[in-house]
């Protein structure tokens, strides 16, 4: 139970404190405490002393931002970029490690009540700037009145911060969003205004293959008219698509789609194999470490040739693709329509036989599978952030597979499926980190259970 904190500990909204940060909590907020009222401090490192402004309040805990830093931690570095998109690159990458494979160690014993598994050494970056091969950038206004293209202010819904040059982005990438944003500027286009719902610039999407160098970009606008053979003859990229929405939030769900100039899709190479790449389709966003990842997925799969497998949230079938020469079937399940279309014709592209995609709910269709398929020796599952909802759990359960490889990009989500495939009669073996996302706090790791 935690310890109860008198009223007049907890400091009210708007109060300024000076405070000294002792970790950093799942997520990337500085943790310090006042008078042993825990805050969270955005902005802030271990070994930090601040002065931060609270900004939310409940009865356990507040959150705050730095407003001014008194005396640097020990693990500061200078900032490579004005960049909110990598919030930790303050701090030096040998902790940036440690303290990732901290909180996996924590989130499996602390939320999952798991313990006797082996956590092995995380796997560091190959690239720690201009590793991403898809950036999602946001319209807006600089403070003088400019056309912005960069990405959320921290904590803000409405005001972008401006980019140069985007350092998670390759060279190519980064032009190709500056081409954008001048053409943008030529045809006076106005940004998207997220209070007053009027404006038409909403978002730009760049996507890349690494290894392919083609580039696809997907300019999200309101409703309305645009000078796509204009825009086409400015940006000669593999793909350039225009998305029209209505939406309030920034998404593209509902959005209509017009191809420009190009092909939709865009080609990949990883493991060996040529990949074609949908819009909407999902692909590991840092190719080179996806390499490393789905080494570590075969290691724990231990496929002797003639197993079954089932790939569940299979994407465009990249992991299946690429066990196939192990195993002696695959299938995989993934929702997105497109993305089985890409993982079907990945397969017809690379001569792999024998792998079959469906389109499915995998709440709904895992059973259908296994009637077609027969049981799983191995099922391999990549689910969202959100993890395994508790019937798809069940599902996998029913399912029976001796071994489990679970891909998350979530240690404390990954941590309740764990503890409930646990209970039912499966085994935490090995875990293993990989830091597919240098100088932020996202982690990726994948766990072995075994029945």
């Amino acid at each position: 139970m935690a310890p109860r904190v008198e009223a007049a500990a907890r400091p009210n909204l708007g109060d300024e404190l000076e405070l000294a940060v002792d970790s950093l909590a799942f997520g990337g907020a500085g943790v310090a405490r006042h008078e042993g009222y825990v805050i969270f401090v955005d902005g802030a490192l271990p070994g930090d002393r601040v002065r931060a402004r609270v900004h939310h309040r409940k009865r356990a805990y507040a959150q705050a931002r730095v407003t001014a830093l008194i005396e640097p931690g020990p693990d500061r570095v200078p900032a490579q970029a004005d960049h909110p998109g990598a919030p930790w690159q303050e701090l030096r990458y040998e902790r940036q490690l440690e303290i990732k494979q901290a909180q996996v160690d924590d989130a499996l014993r602390r939320i999952g009540h798991l313990d006797d598994f082996a956590l092995h050494t995380i796997v560091p970056a190959e690239q720690l700037w201009r590793y991403r091969n898809k950036l999602e950038y946001s319209f807006g206004r600089t403070p003088d009145g400019e056309l912005a293209l960069g990405f959320h202010e921290p904590g803000s819904w409405e005001r972008i911060v401006a980019l140069d040059d985007c350092l998670l982005a390759s060279e190519a990438a980064n032009a190709a969003r500056q081409t954008v944003l001048d053409w943008c500027n030529s045809q006076e286009l106005a940004p998207f205004d997220r209070r007053a719902h009027t404006g038409f610039l909403r978002n730009l999407i760049v996507r890349e293959g690494r290894r392919t160098g083609e580039l696809q970009v997907r300019l999200v606008t309101a409703p309305g008219a645009l000078d796509g053979a204009s825009l086409a003859a400015a940006l000669p990229v593999e793909s350039l698509l225009h998305t029209r929405t209505d939406a309030l939030a920034e998404t593209i769900q509902r959005g209509e789609t017009e191809l420009l100039a190009g092909i939709p899709t865009i080609a990949e190479e990883i493991c060996g194999l040529r990949v074609a790449i949908s819009p909407d389709a999902f692909f590991q966003t840092n190719t080179e470490m996806a390499e490393r990842l789905y080494a570590v997925v075969a290691q724990a799969a231990d496929l002797r040739g003639w197993e079954r497998v089932f790939d569940l949230f299979c994407g465009i079938g990249t992991i299946g693709l690429t066990l196939a020469a192990r195993a002696g079937t695959v299938h995989g399940l993934e929702i997105i329509p497109d993305a089985v279309a890409d993982a079907i014709a990945n397969a017809r592209a690379n001569e792999i036989a024998n792998v079959s995609f469906y389109a499915g709910d995998v709440r709904l269709a895992l059973s259908e599978l296994i009637e077609r398929a027969g049981r799983p020796d191995v099922l391999i599952v990549d689910p969202p952030r959100a993890g395994l909802s508790s019937k798809v759990v069940r599902r996998i359960i029913e399912a029976a597979p001796k071994r489990i490889v679970y891909v998350s990009c979530n240690p404390t989500t990954l941590a309740p499926n764990a503890a409930q495939l646990a209970q039912a009669g499966w085994k935490l073996r090995e875990v293993t980190p990989l830091d597919m996302f240098p100088q932020t706090p996202h982690i990726e790791c994948v766990a072995l259970l075994t029945r």
